[in-house]
């Protein structure tokens, strides 16, 4: 707690009715209000001791509550220094930095700041990464007297090197006389995060004493440069480990993929705490490997240990991947149980878990849950109906949150082009790429030009597409010539493919989609030389097509397939009702598209069989032998679904009166009584 004077000084200015050991042994939250009641309800509450003490108590880290400490800041009618760094420090510990500097700025009008004030207020600046604020109050320190002091010298290294201003720390650093452990840790955590690895290293020989976080900054600094073996080789020359250290070398070792050392590393952990959890998770799921993710969440809960909004966030983007929806369900179950506010990052996690799991209901339903929405919440529902196709209604949002006040983003942005993108409205998309430079004043990324350009491309302006990619500002990448090559080759412009193909390789050589689409407008066109030319150039680099899978969840399982699978343990009666699948179509008169089959085939029957295996047609069988009648079938495919499984898919809806939702690469689809959302453009 912040000591204001000596308690013993004031005691005979305080009220008879009241005595200072009262102060003295407040500890619990309940004790320090009901004091607070007492002094505005006897009136005492004005002299300086109770006020000031009132103040510290609400300020000290045991009690920290910000609200009531800021209350009786306001009411205090004398306010001294010492009130005013209690609640700056209060604000900064907090971590409400810019209101601690807001309140600095109304400081500096009324009081000259100490060495206390000072290195409160720059680890604001630090944790906000506001070095031009940073920079002003170190002016300011010079001036009024206090550059030379340590604290303040210390908290100025601290803030330069987190804000990436290495020369400005090194310049303090060498300006000081007594350099403790502290000190040198901030240098070298500096270069580290600067990439001047050498130079940390140099650092850490040079100074005269180290600790745990000396070896540590250098471990995670070794590791976040890709040079984990030499992070491991510092690691096990520790002297002494900390749950701090272990947790950096976890953490290098996902950070470069390597899960396998470190889960051995982990099992050989004394112990774990929530940061090694979290890294756990979060380093499975950041590396696409989501069920393993989804293992160690579930092991964490089973143990006892309780997650917080970090970790929560994590596992809903590991069930998005997947697109397993109970587990969802249950996470979203578990989070209001105990208690877990829905704002911020994880708000916005759980809209777009239920999005991409094909809940798109759940995630309106979810979002209107939230009472205090920021633009982070308004942009994942909007991106959420844009790709289930729901254009009308994602625009209609777009325009309510711009009613409110709120400033849309560059990446609400891409979700409202993206909404354009899937419905096929060409006109709205040029008119809102307009308005977010023209109106809102946000600099086009290379995001948003291949937004613009698949827009263009999906609805066939593919000479205007072209003349926009080469009239960009920024060089185009390979997602962008991708749009176009895609473009051409469901429009039939083989010329205009060849170009785009050619700036893809140029690009980006081992890009595997452009093979497969340059091989499949070639075999489209029935031109099988060149086929085999791209399919020779695939094998000579070692490229390999992906094979069509489908994914499908039933009771927390999931289950997939690939093109003609024949290894599920249901096999027989999958191919039984797919028979089944096959002779209804036929009774409502379905003729197979062969046109879909891009393999040189000569017989119709080989061409139809070709197509009766492709993986969503097993994952659908599977769905309506198992799924309870009524229920939603939801399917996820790795791949674009062909026209042929589009046109089936809507036919056994009907026939079924199944709602089916496929999921593919670049949207989802929602076949209901023999439609889809997409309305065939897709």
């Amino acid at each position: 707690m912040l000591k204001l004077m000596p308690l013993h000084s004031l005691q005979q200015n305080l009220p008879q009715n009241v005595h200072f050991s009262l102060f003295q042994t407040c500890s619990a939250p309940q004790e320090v209000e009901q004091l607070h009641a007492f002094s505005l309800k006897t009136a005492i509450f004005n002299h300086p001791f109770v006020s000031s003490c009132l103040l510290a108590l609400y300020s000290d880290p045991k009690i920290n509550d910000l609200g009531y400490a800021r209350s009786v800041f306001d009411r205090i009618q004398r306010r001294t220094l010492i009130h005013w760094n209690t609640i700056i420090k209060c604000y900064v510990e907090s971590q409400f930095s810019h209101d601690g500097i807001v309140l600095f700025h109304e400081l500096v009008h009324e009081f000259l700041p100490d060495n206390f004030t000072l290195p409160c207020v720059i680890k604001g600046c630090a944790r906000l990464g506001v070095v031009q604020e940073g920079k002003q109050i170190h002016g300011l320190a010079l001036k009024i007297g206090f550059g030379s002091d340590v604290f303040v010298q210390g908290s100025l290294v601290n803030m330069y090197s987190k804000c990436g201003k290495i020369d400005c720390a090194r310049k303090v650093f060498d300006g000081m006389i007594d350099k403790d452990v502290v000190l040198w840790n901030s240098l070298i955590d500096g270069y580290a995060r600067c990439g001047e690895i050498e130079i940390a290293l140099q650092l850490f020989e040079d100074m005269p004493k180290r600790d745990a976080f000396s070896w540590t900054v250098l471990v995670d600094g070794l590791s976040k440069c890709g040079k984990v073996e030499s992070a491991r080789k510092l690691f096990d020359q520790m002297p002494c480990r900390n749950l701090v250290s272990w947790n950096a070398m976890i953490n290098g070792y996902m950070k470069s993929g390597d899960f396998d050392s470190a889960l051995e590393l982990s099992y050989q952990m004394p112990k774990w705490d929530l940061v090694t959890w979290n890294l756990m998770i979060a380093g499975y799921e950041l590396n696409g490997q989501f069920v393993d993710a989804l293992k160690i969440f579930f092991t964490m809960l089973k143990v006892g240990s309780r997650p917080n909004h970090a970790t929560l966030v994590s596992a809903f983007s590991a069930v998005s991947g997947l697109a397993v929806l109970s587990k969802g369900r249950w996470i979203h179950s578990y989070m209001e149980k105990n208690g877990f506010e829905l704002d911020g990052i994880l708000g916005t996690s759980l809209i777009e878990m239920y999005a991409k799991c094909g809940c798109i209901e759940s995630a309106l339903t979810a979002f209107r849950a939230i009472l205090k929405k920021k633009v982070g919440h308004w942009t994942a529902i909007i991106v959420g109906l844009g790709v289930h196709g729901m254009a009308n209604h994602a625009l209609a949002l777009f325009l309510e949150m711009c009613k409110t006040g709120l400033k849309p983003n560059a990446i609400t942005f891409i979700g409202v082009l993206n909404a354009c993108n899937h419905a096929g409205l060409v006109d709205d998309g040029r008119r809102y790429f307009d308005m977010m430079m023209n109106e809102y004043e946000i600099e086009p990324t290379v995001e948003h030009f291949g937004c613009l350009v698949d827009i263009l491309c999906r609805a066939g302006h593919l000479e205007e597409a072209k003349n926009t990619i080469e009239n960009m500002p920024i060089s185009p990448n390979k997602v962008i010539w991708m749009s176009l090559l895609g473009g051409s080759r469901n429009h039939g412009n083989i010329d205009i493919g060849e170009y785009a193909a050619r700036r893809v390789i140029e690009v980006a050589p081992e890009t595997i989609g452009c093979y497969i689409l340059l091989s499949n407008m070639y075999a489209a066109s029935g031109k099988w030389e060149k086929v085999s030319h791209v399919r020779e150039m695939m094998y000579k680099r070692g490229v390999r097509k992906d094979p069509g899978c489908s994914s499908l969840e039933h009771k927390g399982v999931l289950h997939e397939f690939i093109v003609g699978d024949k290894s599920h343990p249901q096999t027989k009666e999958i191919y039984a009702k797919m028979s089944e699948m096959k002779e209804k179509l036929k009774c409502v008169g379905h003729v197979p598209d062969t046109t879909q089959v891009l393999l040189c085939i000569d017989g119709e029957k080989e061409k139809e069989a070709e197509l009766e295996n492709h993986s969503e047609r097993l994952a659908i069988a599977f769905g309506l032998i198992n799924v309870k009648p009524g229920s939603t079938i939801r399917i996820m495919k790795n791949l674009r679904v062909c026209n042929d499984c589009h046109s089936i898919t809507k036919l056994l809806s009907k026939i079924y009166s199944r709602e089916i939702i496929v999921r593919d690469n670049t949207r989802f689809h929602h076949f209901r009584n023999g439609s889809c959302s997409c309305m065939d453009y897709w």
